[in-house]
């Protein structure tokens, strides 16, 4: 394991640019095929996303795309394991693993990961909280309605932005009495996670709302559906639209955009954070 490391859970540096989080999945049914790769490919492909300006790699092996199917945990430790340790073996760059299950956790945090991405906010597994919390791992907490099965269904909102910020205020609370630390917490709207056009849009249009929730958020965007309702695209054809989506969660307070195009995006929030005057004068510029 590479010594420069940081250390398991240490809190993010958010003082600079948003971070950009390269999207790898270790599966073969993620909705973006370009996305997916296995064993030493998916290390790779991590290697080459922290190159183009990857703040953070997360791995998933459980496809959560709308109508996906369920992945066993045997099944997901054989697709990620290997890949952790063989990126923790080359690099630092601060991992985060997608996954429900505690076990999974509790195996890729030991085999080098940082982060649990919990699409659930810690519901679906009542291990996961306690394990973050005892392993220093900083948590993503997402809203969602439903399962990835069901989740596209019927989803239903009075007040879709109010309803996700009230929701994620919760799920902290509850990460915190489960022993997660206040500052190891990090917040996602779930855009496309049961939820209509209008309703990613209201969420989006009011994104400054839940970002005014003390922790940071955390968008993922890239190439979705409703960008494909909007602009008339294939999935292979929305990266315009993504990066205008992820710009206005840029100047909304995002800071964290979880990504398939790492590079285009990298650059995207450079210029946009010079443009905006939040340029530290300390920050070096290659």
């Amino acid at each position: 394991m590479d010594s420069s490391r940081t250390e398991i859970g240490a809190p993010l540096d958010f003082s600079g640019l948003p971070l950009v989080m390269g999207i790898v999945n270790c599966n073969a049914d993620s909705f973006f095929p370009p996305s997916r790769a296995l064993a030493g490919a998916a290390a790779e492909r991590a290697l080459r996303m922290e190159g183009e300006g990857a703040g953070i790699i997360d791995l998933g092996a459980e496809s959560t795309r709308p109508g996906a199917a369920y992945v066993s945990a045997e099944e997901e430790l054989e697709r990620l394991v290997p890949v952790v340790e063989e990126i923790r073996r080359r690099s630092p760059v601060p991992l985060s693993v997608d996954t429900r299950k505690a076990v999974v956790a509790a195996a890729c945090l030991e085999a080098g990961a940082d982060i649990i991405n919990d699409i659930s906010a810690l519901e679906d597994d009542p291990g996961m909280g306690r394990l973050c919390g005892e392993k220093k791992a900083a948590v993503i907490l997402m809203h969602k309605q439903g399962t990835p099965v069901d989740m596209q269904d019927d989803p239903r909102y009075g007040d879709a932005a109010s309803e996700v910020a009230a929701y994620l205020r919760d799920a902290a609370e509850r990460a915190i009495r489960q022993g997660v630390d206040r500052e190891r917490i990090i917040l996602d709207p779930g855009i496309g996670f049961g939820k209509r056009l209008e309703d990613n849009l209201d969420i989006l249009i009011r994104l400054a709302e839940i970002c005014g929730n003390d922790y940071p958020v955390l968008i993922g965007v890239s190439r979705k559906g409703f960008i494909g309702k909007l602009t008339g695209r294939p999935t292979e054809e929305r990266l315009a639209g993504t990066l205008a989506v992820e710009a206005w969660c840029v100047l909304k307070g995002a800071r964290i955009l979880r990504v398939h195009d790492v590079r285009e995006t990298a650059d995207l929030v450079k210029v946009l954070w010079a443009l905006t005057g939040k340029r530290r004068q300390e920050h070096e510029w290659n």
